[in-house]
């Protein structure tokens, strides 16, 4: 997806106007036409005008005089204007793609841990009912396979439960494969039968 952010007029003219003087449409020691003439031509206010050779003067592409109006002074600078510019764009259409999709991906963040807080609050109800319902334990402080895999510790042949999900922070992993590791404060979500809680705290607090 790429975005477009709009150019004030006045910028735009100043551009088209250095494309001018680069492609020798409007060569070096020309007059430009006067404000009302550029006016006229581009459709917007004197004032604008003013502002587009205002940028053009700053860059030193033209000079204005006293009695000469406004000459063309450096194609080559037309040339880096053109191209400063250009760069200057594409990283602010960078920037502003790269907000877009810090903005989608928190509201997709909160969507989905909203999603697991009522998976967790439906399963706490339906836990006497429903066997495959996951239960929640919170890796103690000190615990010592924090900092290690869950294929690592053998979670399942020693505790005979399975992780199906570990909330840390504001995130959650879903399926976690054995790479995942235990951090102080993970809550895991896990799944087994009747003596599962009791394995798994007990292998947490060794």
């Amino acid at each position: 997806m790429q975005v477009r952010t709009q150019l004030p007029a006045y910028q735009r003219i100043a551009i088209d106007i250095a494309n001018r003087i680069y492609n020798e449409q409007l060569k070096v020691g020309e007059r430009i036409y006067g404000r009302s003439t550029l006016a006229s031509e581009y459709n917007v206010s004197p004032e604008t005008i003013r502002k587009a050779i205002k940028i053009l003067e700053d860059v030193e592409i033209v000079k204005s005089t006293k009695g000469s109006g406004v000459v063309i002074t450096s194609r080559e600078n037309a040339y880096k204007f053109i191209q400063s510019f250009s760069n200057m764009r594409s990283l602010k259409d960078l920037e502003k793609q790269m907000r877009d999709l810090l903005y989608e991906r928190q509201q997709l963040d909160s969507e989905l841990f909203d999603i697991v807080e009522k998976i967790i609050d439906y399963t706490g109800k339906l836990r006497n009912t429903n066997p495959l319902a996951p239960i929640e334990i919170e890796i103690p402080k000190g615990c010592v396979h924090n900092g290690k895999t869950i294929g690592e510790v053998n979670f399942w042949h020693n505790t005979g439960g399975t992780i199906v999900a570990i909330k840390r922070n504001e995130q959650v992993i879903v399926s976690p494969g054995p790479f995942a590791t235990f951090q102080e404060g993970d809550i895991l979500l896990i799944i087994g039968n009747d003596n599962v809680v009791q394995r798994v705290m007990h292998f947490l607090n060794e």
